[in-house]
């Protein structure tokens, strides 16, 4: 069975209405495979535009990664100067008798390592509850007060998914002088020739974009809009505000499995995506993900059988995964089911994006796991 048969099955027994993946190496592209539709009727095609969401984090991870190449960035230098939102870091210690808040000054400061690893003690809402509690429900997306926040956890004794990138987005910002768009369009996207990756949703990229779905109450796939990246806010979010193609998508991830490199143009030291892809985190895990919120995520605990570790930007399996990528292989997602892994051991690099809700639905998780198997099959 090919891969777009093996993807082709899993779409239909899955009732998901289409999806767009890719396959490729360090020489170039293996497969490219639009299957279904974008949510209205219109044929999904290889170019079709999709929120990437959280994908947007090893974008930006790899822009902070430039910067400290060039002394602008330090990975362990406390982030409080440059950041004065940093600069006085609560840790929740719990919750008074009114419901409100409790905490103590952190016991270090943040530092970009901190971010990049998810280590900083900033979490998610709809991922975590006592941060949904301290701050009485989600600020408005977009608004700097989203970004405020007490920590889970002193920085560096835990693990924890959440708006780090966001942070890590607005230091790239401060240290050099740019947009955080306009700098990724200068030094990554734009060198890389990935032309439909944008923070805005362009106006020539409107009637190309994936529609996305939502579980009704009855289980079944409804439309569900939701604006992820194309809409203007109070910052540019590092953590999720990307659109953009397969195509162009698969352009960053062969970059990063030729060790920094793509058909001529360097935006990273070689020694640089090897640190990137080495487990940060020592023995804590990585990739269990709670839910407070299940229309938007399911729980998801990435790799049960095994301890996870995390990069500079990634989730890192640590052993041979159960449908085939090999250990060291790197890897994240969006919310609304977009994925993508690279695998050194093995030379692949591979894109599945998808456009509904909740993140982790079993229907888009089957359908990740038969695209993979059928990727390690050929």
């Amino acid at each position: 069975m090919t891969i777009a048969d093996a993807l082709t099955d899993a779409i239909a027994d899955h009732g998901i209405p289409g999806a767009v993946a890719m396959v490729g190496d360090r020489h170039g592209i293996r497969d490219t495979i639009a299957i279904g539709h974008r949510g209205d009727g219109t044929p999904m095609t290889p170019d079709t535009v999709f929120q990437l969401a959280s994908m947007t984090k090893a974008i930006v991870s790899v822009a902070a990664m430039q910067l400290v190449e060039q002394g602008k960035l330090a990975l362990d230098a406390p982030l409080g100067d440059l950041l004065p939102g940093l600069a006085d870091p609560q840790v929740i210690t719990g919750f008074g008798d009114d419901g409100g808040v409790q905490t103590r000054p952190a016991a270090r400061p943040i530092t970009l390592r901190h971010l990049l690893t998810h280590t900083s003690g900033f979490g998610y809402d709809f991922v975590h509850a006592d941060m949904a509690r301290a701050r009485g429900g989600p600020p408005a997306p977009g608004t700097l007060a989203s970004l405020a926040s007490p920590l889970l956890f002193d920085p560096g004794d835990g693990w924890a998914y959440g708006i780090s990138t966001d942070w890590a987005g607005l230091a790239v910002e401060a240290a050099s002088g740019q947009r955080l768009d306009a700098y990724i369009a200068e030094h990554v996207t734009g060198p890389l020739g990935m032309a439909d990756t944008h923070f805005h949703l362009e106006k020539a990229d409107k009637a190309r974009l994936a529609g996305n779905m939502g579980r009704g109450e009855d289980g079944k796939l409804v439309p569900f809009p939701i604006n992820i990246g194309g809409g203007a806010g109070e910052f540019i979010s590092g953590g999720g505000g990307i659109l953009g193609t397969a195509g162009d998508y698969m352009r960053f991830v062969r970059m990063l499995l030729n060790g920094g490199s793509l058909d001529g143009v360097k935006i990273l030291q070689a020694t640089t995506v090897a640190e990137m892809m080495r487990n940060q985190i020592g023995d804590l895990r990585a990739g269990v993900m709670e839910t407070t919120m299940p229309a938007l995520s399911a729980r998801v605990e990435w790799f049960p059988e095994m301890r996870a570790g995390w990069g500079l930007g990634f989730l890192i399996n640590p052993e041979t995964g159960a449908d085939g990528r090999a250990a060291g292989s790197c890897a994240w997602a969006g919310i609304c089911n977009t994925y993508f892994w690279i695998d050194p051991a093995n030379d692949i690099a591979a894109v599945l994006l998808m456009q509904l809700l909740p993140f982790a639905d079993p229907a888009a998780l089957a359908t990740l796991s038969a695209f993979e198997r059928a990727v390690y099959a050929r």
